[in-house]
C-alpha cells in the first residue's frame, strides 16, 4: 500500500542573487560567460549541479547544501511561523505538561466566550493568530526578535 509522507526536517535557505558574497559563501564555481548571469556550479552530496540566479541554496541539518529551482522551492517549502518569545515559552511549558492542542484552544475559546482578560499569550492567539499558533505547535517555529 502506498502511504503519503511530508518532510519534517527544517532547512535554512536563501535565494541565490548572483552576488560575489554568495558565490564565496557557498564556494560556487563561476560561469565562463557572465553577460547573461550564466550558470554557476554547486558541489552537493549527490554530485555537482548547476545553479542560476533566482534558484535557492538550501542547507540541511548536517550542513550539506544543494540547489533548488525557484518553482520547486515554492511548492515544497514554507517559512517557519514567527511567534513572540512569551508564546514560545508557553508552548514549551504546555508540551512539558502534556497539554494537547485541543486543550489550549479550549482555554482560548473560554476566554473569548467569557470576554475575560487572558494572558498575553492567549490574547495573541485570539487576535487572529490561531493558524500561526497551530502551525508553530505542530511544525516548529522561530522566535521573533526583540524590539
Amino acid at each position: 500500500m502506498i502511504k503519503i509522507y511530508r518532510k519534517t526536517a527544517t532547512i535554512k535557505a536563501e535565494q541565490f542573487d548572483g552576488s560575489y558574497e554568495m558565490v564565496d559563501k557557498y564556494e560556487l564555481d563561476k560561469p565562463i560567460y557572465l553577460a547573461d548571469g550564466g550558470t554557476f556550479g554547486i558541489e552537493t552530496l549527490e554530485g555537482y549541479f548547476d545553479i542560476e540566479v533566482g534558484d535557492w541554496i538550501a542547507t540541511g541539518i548536517n550542513g550539506e547544501t544543494w540547489a533548488i529551482k525557484d518553482d520547486v522551492f515554492k511548492k515544497t517549502y514554507t517559512e517557519m511561523p514567527v511567534i513572540p518569545k512569551e508564546v514560545s515559552l508557553s508552548i514549551k511549558d504546555w508540551k512539558k505538561r502534556h497539554r494537547g492542542l485541543d486543550q489550549i484552544f479550549g482555554i482560548v475559546y473560554q476566554h473569548e466566550i467569557t470576554r475575560t482578560q487572558g494572558s498575553t499569550n492567549i490574547n495573541w492567539i485570539m487576535c487572529g493568530n490561531q493558524d500561526t499558533f497551530a502551525r508553530a505547535w505542530l511544525d516548529g517555529y522561530t522566535v521573533e526578535e526583540e524590539k
